[in-house]
C-alpha cells in the first residue's frame, strides 16, 4: 500500500510535469507553421481568401492569375469554388459590397477559358 505521503509526491510530480511541458510547448518552442498551403485552410479562411483574391482581381483584372491563385484551394474549377464561397458569404453576413466583388470574380471566372483549351 502507498502511503498518502507518496501519493502527494507523485501527484505534484506529474502537476510539475505538465505545466513544465506547457510552458515548453507554448512559450519555449511553440510551434510556428510557415509556408502553409491554402488548401488546408478552415471554410471560414477559404471564405477570406477567396474574398482576398476576388479584391485583388478587382484592382489588376487577370483572369489567368486569379483562377491560378483559386487553383491552389482544391482541384475543382475556379467558378465552383467561387460560387461555394459566394453561398458562404450570404450565409455568414458579409457585406453587399465584398459580395459583389465575389460576383464579379464568380462571372469571370464563368467565362475564363485556360491558354491552350478550346471551347466545346
Amino acid at each position: 500500500m502507498i502511503s498518502s505521503n507518496r501519493w502527494i509526491k507523485l501527484i505534484a510530480a506529474l502537476l510539475l510535469g505538465i505545466a513544465l511541458g506547457m510552458v515548453y510547448g507554448w512559450v519555449i518552442a511553440p510551434i510556428q507553421y510557415t509556408d502553409v498551403p491554402p488548401n488546408i485552410l478552415r471554410e471560414d479562411y477559404r471564405a477570406d481568401y477567396v474574398l482576398m483574391v476576388a479584391e485583388a482581381n478587382q484592382t489588376q483584372p487577370n483572369s489567368a492569375t486569379a483562377a491560378r491563385r483559386l487553383a491552389m484551394l482544391d482541384s475543382v474549377a475556379p467558378a465552383q469554388i467561387v460560387s461555394t464561397t459566394l453561398k458562404y458569404a450570404t450565409d455568414h453576413g458579409f457585406t453587399q459590397n465584398e459580395i459583389l466583388v465575389l460576383q464579379n470574380l464568380l462571372s469571370a471566372m464563368q467565362t475564363y477559358q485556360p491558354q491552350g483549351s478550346s471551347a466545346p
